[in-house]
């Protein structure tokens, strides 16, 4: 007996698998984050030009960042890094580490590129239950379960904040503190000049002129004083002998003058 419904079957069951191969085929892997970076060489949404030294564009940006409640964890002259801790949920935390490199500028003197990147590291909370049992020797086979919890933070992801408003409301607060914030203005190399004098006004000016500094040791301030002390001895012998001088040449004046009166008083040497 002829039964026609065979062989369309058996043409269905050859074509179902190689429908099934195909569509697996076609299938393709998912294609790797990393391959849609373009490193173009336009716009950078990382990068803001600023009118300010490298210096004053990473002061601003400690400022914006400590304004909004970022702890700075290393300061540098020309780097920033700050973190800020999140948690969204009770079981869930979240850090964002902020990093700012502030280098000179592309096209004038006294200008900055600051180049940010924020990244964000999601955790949660794990559970881990664990168990033991003590034997009581005293009560026979007696087994007594013993459980205890203990609760650590798992790291679970880690992102680079994409590009977006995030990073222009940070670039206009640090234009804001650019602003506000007094800066010293720096002085054109180009401006400052010197001149050399010539020696003849070195050598005749009495402003320019050196004083001598005579430093005395402790043996030369006591040998001074010596001398000191000796003139003075001197000094005072040689004033007593003029003063006996002077009254014997006036008692010898007496007495020739009067030879006949009595002298008084006589004071001789």
């Amino acid at each position: 007996m002829y039964i026609p419904f065979v062989r369309p079957l058996s043409r269905l069951s050859i074509a179902l698998p190689l429908l099934i191969l195909a569509a697996c085929a076609g299938k393709a892997a998912p294609t790797p984050s990393y391959q849609a970076e373009m490193f173009s060489t336009g716009t950078s949404p990382f990068a803001h030009n600023y009118d300010a030294t490298s210096q004053e564009t990473c002061e601003a940006s400690r400022r914006a960042l400590l304004s909004q409640g970022y702890m700075t964890t290393m300061t540098q002259s020309d780097t920033v890094d700050a973190t800020k801790n999140f948690q969204p949920t009770p079981d869930t935390h979240v850090v964002v580490s902020f990093h700012v490199v502030c280098t000179a500028g592309e096209n004038a003197s006294n200008t900055s590129i600051a180049y940010v990147n924020a990244v964000q590291d999601g955790y949660t909370l794990k559970k881990s239950d664990t168990s033991a049992s003590v034997g009581l020797s005293v009560l026979g086979s007696l087994s007594l379960p013993i459980r205890s919890n203990s609760d650590s933070m798992v790291k679970i992801s880690s992102e680079t904040v994409p590009a977006g408003k995030f990073y222009d409301r940070f670039f206009s607060l640090v234009g804001h503190y650019l602003r506000t914030v007094p800066r010293s203005s720096p002085i054109p190399g180009e401006n400052v000049s010197s001149q050399a004098l010539a020696p003849s006004l070195i050598l005749n000016s009495p402003d320019l002129t050196p004083t001598p500094i005579v430093v005395q040791t402790p043996a030369a301030s006591s040998a001074a004083r010596a001398v000191v002390a000796s003139a003075a001895s001197a000094a005072t012998a040689a004033s007593a002998v003029l003063a006996a001088s002077a009254e014997r040449n006036l008692i010898t004046r007496q007495v020739s003058e009067s030879p006949t009166q009595p002298i008084t008083k006589r004071r001789l040497l």
